[in-house]
């Protein structure tokens, strides 16, 4: 999910609309809100610019935005077998996930490998949904039910999200479904409807600011919806945005793709050591998994700071990464973060140099020459207080 900036827009090609990539129900509405640029996405057009993306990372911050993120594919597991299944392809122990409550899952390969990182729901009584970062996850729950045996069927519901993410997200819904949106904790759902219209409601979302993804249940309201979160989030200065990258990553957020491929198991990334749960159930990549963190790993996704300006030059490529003159490893993001006032991102570098202070010369992809510093992941709220916090604040 990348942001990019005015001065940017005029070195990126045309992308041109077509029926070979999806529209999310939310989509025409986008293009009737100023969005400009859009990048591809699990083969759905994603909004990458609206505004300036400092003038949203303080929107965001301060008030109360709204995001298409259709683009985040619902893969739904259902039937008597459902649990098991979806036992069978994450490393985090789902036995005491109960009905309404969600989860950050790793769907996990037989390597221990990252296939995917998406918010589990579990909707319902033998019902799960899986919201998908960027990759074909769906497929691969698809084949495992195939040859598993189990009575579970994978399929992709009418299901489309959004977010109303903000300080001011709870008081704008508050409008739509009443005050029970108070009731809903961090990482759990309800059902409501918006005029008429059905809606299941997560308090999640891409920032770990407080804020909820607002799950269409019929793509025809799409406009309906965007319509009617809008007039509800008028007064509180509600404006479409691009997902911030800026605060995704002071958040200790990833984006898979970018900063971790099938490659890379979570014991590689810092943060996500804590998903590799003790359980008595077997599942895909359990024996790798626990034989890696016996034995530990050679290297390890960490955080950033870069001193300098702020920059201003969208990361394209991986930028090298050396240490005493040899290249030890790359960045997978580089960005300003207007509340830290400093460039931080992610760096992937041998063990040995994954402690926090640890000084690394940057090339970037246009042959300057930065310095940056090892830090730990998140660069604030490391407990997470914001989103699980009051949404009276």
């Amino acid at each position: 999910m990348v942001n990019e900036r005015p001065e940017m827009l005029a070195k990126s090609a045309t992308l041109y609309f077509g029926p070979w990539y999806r529209q999310s129900p939310f989509f025409r509405s986008t293009l009737r809100a100023g969005c400009t640029a859009y990048d591809i996405y699990n083969h759905m057009y994603l909004p990458g610019y609206f505004d300036d993306p400092e003038v949203e990372y303080h929107l965001l911050a301060t008030g109360v935005t709204m995001w298409d993120v259709g683009v985040e594919r619902t893969v739904q597991i259902a039937g008597p077998d459902a649990d098991r299944l979806i036992d069978m392809i994450t490393c985090r122990d789902l036995s005491t996930c109960a009905v309404k409550q969600g989860k950050y899952m790793i769907v996990t390969a037989p390597d221990g490998g990252i296939v995917n990182d998406p918010v589990l729901l579990h909707v319902a009584e033998n019902t799960w949904w899986m919201q998908l970062a960027d990759s074909d996850a769906g497929l691969y729950a698809m084949g495992v039910a195939a040859t598993s045996g189990l009575d579970a069927e994978v399929s992709f519901p009418d299901v489309h999200p959004m977010q109303v993410q903000g300080p001011l997200s709870a008081k704008t819904l508050e409008k739509l479904v009443g005050p029970a949106i108070y009731d809903i904790k961090y990482y759990w759902v309800d059902e409501f409807e918006i005029q008429g219209i059905p809606v299941l409601i997560s308090r999640t979302g891409w920032t770990a600011i407080p804020g909820f993804e607002v799950n269409l249940l019929d793509g025809s309201k799409g406009d309906e919806l965007w319509s009617a979160v809008a007039g509800a989030g008028e007064e509180f200065g509600i404006k479409p945005i691009a997902p911030c990258e800026a605060r995704r990553i002071e958040a200790g957020i990833f984006n898979y793709g970018s900063d971790m491929r099938i490659d890379d198991t979570p014991l590689h990334v810092m943060g996500l050591e804590r998903l590799v749960e003790e359980q008595p159930q077997d599942y895909i990549g359990k024996e790798a998994l626990e034989r890696l963190r016996r034995e530990g790993v050679a290297r390890k996704l960490v955080g950033i700071e870069l001193e300098g300006d702020e920059l201003r030059a969208e990361m394209s490529e991986y930028w090298p990464v050396h240490h005493a003159g040899t290249q030890v490893g790359h960045m997978t993001d580089a960005v300003w973060s207007p509340g830290l006032a400093r460039n931080i991102g992610y760096v992937w570098v041998p063990i040995d140099l994954s402690a926090p202070g640890t000084s690394l010369d940057v090339e970037t992809e246009d042959g300057d020459r930065l310095v940056g510093r090892t830090a730990a992941i998140p660069f604030v709220d490391p407990r997470k207080e914001r989103p699980a916090g009051s949404l009276l604040e």
